[in-house]
């Protein structure tokens, strides 16, 4: 996710066209994208998971079986593939035009660059696109690039604030803070009230920075203007808050194992809330501060707000994506509507526990699971990262200079100016400020 793209692979996509791909006979490709007669369909198509393999993949192996139930001329090839690995081996395929999948579970950063080098197919008008009108805004809006949708929203995720309840009472704090200067405050008062308690852990990863960008209306890039807004203002003005969150609020930060140290410290009860996604829950149960009996200690809240007055967090996830080399587009659509329908999205929650994209998938039933109860009102502070094809890449020329920021190698605006050099780079035509 964070390769550039090279100008070889840009060439190639171009004149990729339809090519061949991992499906094989059946019926041909539509020109408007809707299939004159859904049962009539047939042929074969293969579809990548990055679920995880143990864990998650039984949930979606049933629903494929479902499918070919309700749809038996078209057979599946269902095939799970490394999360890690699923970026560097589609693109090779999909620049060669030999195996790609028809349908790839993909991470929805990744959409504007897949679809920027026309591997991946638009599909309004499509049958893969059905009641988007219910699809959450957060999940939606990471599926668009350039005008067009190239993907359907299947899970949804974001950061929010995990806390720990039991250290709040016993600091006499009523509710999480809604801002970043409460948070401070709060923290402060932890560890007053509450010895060899930290009020939080600053994740070093540049993608948990994101809440505080957003809160003061900053973001990396600006589209539009065809501009790096990395070190604007706005930014440094939030990256100077994330600095001051570091340097009062937060543990003493391992940088060589910054994330499992924030996970161990937060669920054995060392430090009282934290930036978090809902990915980390089972982890964070496993811990004597929620474990069993302790799991209604954990409480959830939206990220705290900058000066902006709003709570913002990143979209996550994964959307599924059609090859546009597909021989049998029409099943791949068909396909893609399957998986990502109220139906299967409610099979998928009340089996793997994670957060549906459609509105009308949290039934009662999927809400009794605590965590989705808990992030469902915090996905209403989602919004998605920049849309560019690049996107991925910049996440490490910041972390770089972040980390140099919260050790105090650097200034905030010295690094940030080092970060908008290196993003000049990576975003040809951007003017650097």
């Amino acid at each position: 996710m964070r390769r550039g793209i090279s100008a070889v692979a840009m060439a190639a996509a171009i004149v990729l066209g339809v090519t061949a791909c991992g499906g094989g006979s059946g019926s041909s490709k539509s020109d408007s994208g809707k299939a004159k007669d859904p049962a009539s369909v047939s042929g074969t198509i293969t579809y990548w998971d990055t679920s995880d393999a143990k864990n998650e993949a039984p949930t979606y192996q049933a629903l494929v079986k479902d499918f070919e139930a309700k749809y038996p001329k078209i057979k599946v090839n269902y095939q799970n593939v490394d999360f890690g690995t699923v970026e560097q081996k589609f693109k090779a395929a999909a620049q060669s035009g030999k195996g790609a999948p028809d349908v790839v579970r993909t991470d929805v950063g990744l959409i504007p660059e897949y679809a920027s080098l026309h591997y991946i197919a638009p599909l309004d008008g499509t049958s893969a696109l059905q009641d988007t009108g219910d699809f959450m805004s957060g999940p939606m809006n990471t599926t668009k690039y350039d005008g067009k949708t190239y993907g359907v929203p299947s899970v949804t995720d974001t950061l929010g604030l995990l806390y720990n309840k039991e250290i709040f009472a016993k600091a006499g704090i009523s509710s999480p803070p809604k801002t970043w200067d409460e948070l401070i405050a709060d923290s402060a008062t932890i560890k007053q009230k509450v010895p060899g308690v930290a009020g939080t852990y600053v994740n070093p990863d540049s993608y948990f920075l994101f809440p505080v960008l957003f809160g003061e209306g900053a973001d990396l890039a600006d589209p539009a203007a065809k501009k790096v807004t990395v070190n604007s203002p706005e930014a440094v003005k939030a990256v100077t808050e994330a600095k001051k969150i570091y340097d009062t609020s937060s543990l003493k930060v391992d940088f060589a194992s910054a994330y499992d140290n924030m996970q161990t410290s937060f669920k054995t009860g060392k430090v009282a809330m934290l930036v978090q996604g809902p990915w980390s829950v089972g982890d964070d149960l496993t811990g004597s501060a929620f474990q069993g009996a302790k799991e209604s200690n954990l409480g959830y809240a939206p990220v705290p707000a900058g000066s902006s007055g709003k709570a913002l967090a990143p979209t996550g996830g994964h959307d599924l994506a059609v090859y546009q080399g597909s021989k049998n587009l029409d099943a791949a659509y068909l396909f893609t509507q399957f998986m990502t329908s109220s139906s299967s999205q409610q099979q998928i929650a009340l089996k793997n526990g994670t957060l549906p994209t459609r509105t009308s998938a949290y039934t009662p039933e999927v809400l009794k699971n605590g965590t989705i109860a808990g992030f469902k009102p915090i996905m209403d502070t989602a919004r998605p990262r920049v849309a560019l094809p690049q996107v991925g890449s910049l996440f490490t020329p910041l972390q770089q200079q972040y980390i140099k920021i919260l050790q105090g190698q650097t200034s905030v605006q010295a690094g940030l100016d080092a970060a908008a050099k290196e993003f000049g780079k990576l975003l040809p035509g951007y003017t650097v400020q």
